[in-house]
């Protein structure tokens, strides 16, 4: 897998940080670790990433409403990470949705979905 430039949108620190550093170790650059939704469009908009990881769940607004003003400008492949998938499909029913607590391979799996749905 080529290395992919990716925006993690975590509202929880120490859970970013870790999920940048197993990206890293995937061999992926990470240009952003956010937590608030304002802040993960801005940055979405400034460093334009190859892929964003958001957590559903925000400290301040939605990943789904994070994902939808990112896109705005310009369709951006993601997926969703959350404790509970199901309030995710409910909002969007076509998304890509991780399930928290996830393995590496989840990951591995959910970039390709994502990368390759945007090249089609």
């Amino acid at each position: 897998m080529k290395t992919i430039r990716i925006l993690v949108v975590e509202d929880d620190p120490m859970l970013g940080s870790l999920l940048a550093e197993m990206l890293q170790t995937m061999g992926h650059e990470v240009c952003g670790i956010e937590c608030t939704e304002a802040d993960a469009v801005a940055t979405a908009r400034r460093s334009k990433p190859d892929l964003m990881i958001i957590d559903a769940g925000l400290r301040e607004g939605s990943g789904v409403s994070a994902a939808e003003n990112a896109c705005a400008a310009g369709f951006i492949p993601h997926f969703f990470v959350s404790g509970d998938i199901s309030r995710i499909k409910v909002l969007r029913p076509g998304a890509i949705a991780v399930q928290k607590p996830f393995r590496e391979a989840d990951l591995v799996h959910a970039i390709q979905y994502a990368i390759n749905g945007a090249l089609a």
